[in-house]
C-alpha cells in the first residue's frame, strides 16, 4: 500500500490558516491538525494569561495566547507551532500572524501532547535565541517544569510542586501554584 504526503510550502500554510476552522502545525512541509483542550487546560491557561496581561501593561513585551503561532527554523526545516502562551519582548517582532522572538512559552501538557512538547517541541524551541524560558504545565497535578537559558546559553530545568512558586526570570514575574491552578486543584 503507498501512501501520499502532500508538502505544503510556507505560503501555502499562512493562506490555508487564514481559512481554516481548525488550527494546525506546520513541520517541514506536513501539517498537522491540533485537537481540543480540556477545560482544565483553559483554566490553566486563561489563570496565567490573566496575570502576564496585566503585569505585561506598560513594556514593551506582549502576551499572546493560543492563537498566535510561533516561527522558527531548525537546520532548513520552517517550523510553525501553536503555543498555549508565548511572549514576545522584542518590539520588531511585528508580524501579523506569528512570532519570531519569543521569550517566554508556556505549554499546558495534556495526554495527547505531553510526549511532542517535552521533546520535539522543547528541542526545536530552545533553538530560538531569543527564547529564555520554556515552560511546561502539569494539568492533571500540581507540577510545573521550567527549562531556563543561562547567560552561556545552556539550559537547565526546574521541576516545582504544590509549595513552590512559579519565577519567570524573562519576564519578572512570580506565580503562585495557587493562581496558576484556581479552579482546577484545591491547593
Amino acid at each position: 500500500m503507498q501512501s501520499t504526503v502532500n508538502f505544503l510550502t510556507v505560503e501555502e500554510y499562512l493562506q490555508l490558516e487564514q481559512t481554516s476552522e481548525i488550527r494546525h502545525e506546520y513541520v517541514d512541509g506536513e501539517v498537522f491538525a491540533m485537537a481540543g483542550a480540556s477545560e482544565e487546560h483553559n483554566l490553566i491557561t486563561g489563570n496565567i494569561i490573566a496575570l502576564l496581561r496585566p503585569h505585561l501593561r506598560g513594556t514593551p513585551s506582549r502576551a499572546f495566547v493560543s492563537d498566535m503561532k510561533v516561527k522558527l527554523k531548525v537546520q532548513k526545516a520552517d517550523i510553525f507551532y501553536y503555543p498555549d502562551i508565548l511572549v514576545t519582548c522584542d518590539p520588531n517582532d511585528r508580524e501579523r500572524y506569528f512570532k519570531t522572538r519569543p521569550t517566554l512559552i508556556v505549554e499546558v501538557l495534556s495526554n495527547s501532547t505531553k510526549t511532542i512538547d517535552k521533546r520535539e517541541k522543547r528541542l526545536n524551541y530552545q533553538n530560538i535565541e531569543s527564547l529564555q524560558e520554556y515552560v511546561l504545565v502539569s494539568q492533571e497535578e500540581i507540577k510545573v517544569e521550567v527549562y531556563r537559558k543561562d547567560d552561556q546559553g545552556n539550559w537547565s530545568l526546574t521541576i516545582l510542586g504544590k509549595d513552590d512558586e512559579l519565577r519567570l526570570d524573562s519576564i519578572g514575574l512570580n506565580l503562585t501554584m495557587a493562581e496558576i491552578y484556581e479552579d482546577v486543584i484545591n491547593i
